[in-house]
Order: structure tokens, then sequence, then C-alpha cells
């Protein structure tokens, strides 16, 4: 399996469709009761600070934020309905698709503010523009707001993830390695002895407390004994390439990163072919960048899709440690699947 090869073709690999939902997540929820709350008392100050511009004295400013809040609170209240009643189809969007359509939603119900004031006379002649114009910056304004608050709510969320992710050498992968420690016990002593460390190291790693990035070498020594394990299952089945670069090694991860994308090579790769699988394991330093990639040919075909949840859990623990510097894309092409990310080093 030549690497090159996939990396000529990277660029043009594309994700099945059927994959998409499992990789994109709404970046804004307008569908809870506080927001609504602090979506009108927002749009209300700002309306309330306007209105001081055109009055002369408190009772003439209360008269026009009357006015005013008469075409202001329907529209907001348009675009908050609408921006709840879209939620799943938004999730189904790229992240700047959502942001560009929340602002839209905006611009529209300027419109509908401009519209209503003008209906009722209130307007002799509607600001259509400048009306659409400032439903999109409160929109935007309000979207990046939200954008803010479910991050601010990440780093609890992604820490339940990697306890999960941490939990993922699951029960069965635990019996099938002590299955094979039997089975060697008699025949191989010493190789049951070894494989028995490697799995006993691999528990220990998994559930100390590594804080919140580990070296990129401690987790090639991990993926490393995950496949000395499953090597001992699969034998001949399993044939594994390293190219490893030792620059590369100081680069900083999410502890239990690599793993779960060898163990996903091994799942669908490996264990689904009576004749097993090529699996290659890479990093590179470019410069101030490393790029690591986990390539797996996949000789039964994609089968049936997984539910993603290791690949977005990988993605979100790398933004979150690395924000933009961090990239990750994984597709799959004419039998061969491949993971490539990218890390500051």
């Amino acid at each position: 399996m030549k690497d090159t090869q996939i990396l000529s073709a990277f660029a043009d690999l594309s994700v099945p469709p059927t994959a998409r939902p499992a990789d994109s997540a709404l970046v804004f929820d307008a569908c809870h009761v506080g927001v609504v709350l602090r979506a009108v008392f927002v749009v209300e100050a700002v309306v309330a600070v306007a209105a001081m511009f055109m009055a002369g004295s408190p009772v003439e400013w209360l008269v026009r934020l009357s006015l005013l809040t008469g075409g202001t609170l329907p529209a907001t209240l348009l675009w908050l309905i609408s921006a709840c009643s879209l939620k799943n189809v938004l999730a189904r969007l790229p992240s700047r698709v959502q942001y560009l359509a929340g602002a839209a939603l905006g611009a529209v119900a300027g419109l509908f503010c401009a519209a209503v004031l003008w209906l009722v006379g209130l307007l002799e002649s509607a600001p259509w523009v400048a009306s659409a114009f400032s439903g999109l910056l409160l929109a935007s304004a309000l979207v990046a707001a939200l954008v803010l608050r479910a991050r601010g709510q990440m780093p609890a969320a992604t820490a339940a993830r990697l306890s999960e992710l941490q939990a993922r050498i699951r029960p069965h992968f635990l019996f099938n390695t002590l299955n094979s420690a039997i089975a060697l016990v008699r025949a191989e002593p010493a190789k049951a002895e070894t494989l028995l460390e490697d799995l006993s190291d691999l528990f220990r790693h998994a559930l100390v407390d590594h804080g919140e990035s580990v070296t990129l070498a401690e987790e090639i020594t991990l993926a490393r004994r995950y496949l000395d394990i499953e090597a001992v299952r699969f034998g001949e089945r399993l044939r594994v390439e390293w190219s490893l670069d030792s620059s590369a090694e100081k680069a900083r991860l999410p502890p239990m990163l690599l793993q779960p994308l060898v163990e996903n090579a091994v799942k669908h790769g490996v264990e689904p072919c009576p004749s097993g699988a090529d699996i290659r394991i890479s990093t590179q330093r470019r410069g101030s960048t490393v790029v690591i990639k986990v390539t797996n040919t996949v000789p039964a075909g994609s089968g049936e899709p997984g539910n993603g949840v290791a690949l977005s859990n990988v993605r979100d623990r790398l933004s979150l440690l690395h924000d933009v510097q961090g990239q990750f894309q994984s597709a799959l092409k004419n039998g061969v699947y491949q993971v490539r990310i990218e890390v500051p080093l």
C-alpha cells in the first residue's frame, strides 16, 4: 500500500453522503426559553437606545419605543421560530452555511419588521434596505453569542466524551484478548505473557488521567500495544506498516486520540475480510506542522455505515485543543480509507 498514491488523491476524496450526518453539528440552537428571553431583551435594548436618538423627551422616547416594539418584537419572534423550526435542516449543513442561514433569516426578519410598521401607517416610506441590514447585523450578533455559549459548554461535554472514549476499549476486545492468552498459555507461554503485559499496559494507559494533552510518541506507543494484541488474534490477516518521523514525536495530541482510529481500521478493514487488510500509520513533520495519517484497505467493502461517534469525538477534542490549527479529514476512495490529521508542533 503506497502512501503517495493516497496523498495525491486525498484532496479529491469525498465522504459518502450517508456518513455526513455524523460529521455535522448544529452550531447554534434557538429552541430554548432562555435563548428566546435573551434575544428579545437584546433586541429591545438596541431599539431602546436607537429610540433615544429620535426623541426629545422621556415621554416621546416611550412613545417611539412602544411603536418600534410593535414591529421589532414580532420580527424577533419570527427569527426565533424560523431558526428553531429549521433546526434539523440546519444541523445537516456545513457550519459556514448555518451561519449564513442565520444571518439571512435575520435580514428577512428585518424586512418583516419594516413591512409591519409600514402597513400600520407608522412609516410613510419603509426603509427596506436599512431594515434588512439591521436584521442581518442583529441576527449575526445573536448567532455569534449562541455559538460562544455552545463553545463555553464544550469542555464539560468533551470531558464526558473523553471518558466514553476511554471506555471504548470494548469488553469483547478484552474477552478476545484473554481467550487468545489462554490458548497460548500451554503452547507458547512466553508469547502469552507478552500479550498479557501489553493488555495491562494498554488498560493502565487508558485509565490514567493524562491531562489535556500527551505527546505523539506516547500515542504511537499505545497504538503499537493495541496492534500487537490484535496481531495475536488475526495473525497474518493484520498487516501493519509504520512510517514514523522522529522529529514529529513532540507534537501534542488529546489523550486516546490515535487508538480509536487504529481500532476503526482493524474493525472495518481487517475483521470483516477473511484475507485481512493492510494498515499504515505515518507521521511527518512539515515545518511547524505535523501530519498524521491512518490508512487502511477495505477489501470487504465499506459495509454498513457506523454512527461516527469515534470520529466525531476525535474531531471535537482535536478542535478543542488546537482550534483552527488542528485539521481533521477522513474519506474512502477506491477501497482505501484514510484519516488525516494536522497539528502544530
